[in-house]
């Protein structure tokens, strides 16, 4: 994405019509779950710029992780930590004014006790003034009873499901791993050590993961990485129907 759609995105975020800081706790209407690197960055940037759609700034709102991955919390608790001054230093980067009403809020959703029922709710608070069904993505990989407390939880959600070629799906991943840690292997060892993490082929295993879903949300939508490349406004197309939102430049 170039330099202008960025700050496009940001300018969105910021004046969007649909943050309403009166809006009331609620739960998702919407959930983008699937394999890391396989375009849930894109999917939310896109939906992010949908004026009936309120997307939280954190994106990984990694509720149901906490709950049943005890192994993330550590990380999680980072993320909380660190995301909005982070926001906040990208405004001031982009000459993008704060709305002091998002500040608030990430302010609100950050302090006190979190992960529990009703601060996930909290989280999707700001909605839409419009008669539109108000949709949000999250994005988490629970696995096992993770899955079955997100059906109990959200029983009439509308899921997407973005999945990548596997291998390709680690490699991505593994450059983004060595980009953040700022490590560089320099041996062969080296690198059998950085192929031979089990994550990189955990979060691409499709064949546990997906009828985990399917048996909860059977009208699940799947898209496969690859045509987000080829045609991306057919993937726009097909994610409006099945959120059952018009097209972006509808007026509402």
């Amino acid at each position: 994405m170039s330099a202008d759609a960025l700050s496009r995105l940001v300018t969105t975020l910021t004046i969007s019509p649909a943050f309403d800081p009166q809006g009331q706790p609620r739960k998702p209407g919407a959930l983008c779950i699937g394999a890391q690197k396989a375009g849930t960055s894109w999917l939310a940037q896109m939906l992010g710029q949908h004026p009936q759609v309120w997307i939280p700034p954190f994106k990984e709102v990694q509720y149901f992780n906490h709950l049943h991955i005890p192994e993330h919390r550590r990380w999680i608790a980072w993320h909380y930590r660190n995301k909005p001054q982070e926001i906040r230093d990208r405004h001031k980067a982009r000459k993008v004014k704060l709305q002091p009403e998002l500040d608030a809020y990430l302010t609100a959703i950050t302090s006190g006790k979190m992960f529990h029922n009703q601060w996930y709710k909290r989280v999707f608070a700001p909605r839409p003034n419009t008669r539109c069904r108000w949709i949000s993505p999250g994005i988490f990989r629970p696995a096992g009873r993770g899955v079955q407390a997100v059906r109990d939880l959200l029983p009439k959600a509308r899921v997407i499901y973005l999945i990548r070629h596997p291998v390709d799906r680690a490699i991505s991943q593994l450059r983004m791993n060595l980009r953040r840690e700022k490590r560089v292997p320099v041996t062969e060892a080296d690198w059998l050590a950085e192929v031979a993490n089990p994550v990189l082929d955990e979060r691409g295993d499709y064949a546990a993961y997906l009828p985990r879903w399917l048996r909860r949300y059977p009208d699940m939508l799947v898209l496969p990485f690859g045509r987000i490349a080829r045609a991306p406004h057919r993937v726009m197309d097909a994610v409006e129907a099945h959120l059952g939102l018009g097209p972006a430049s509808t007026p509402t």
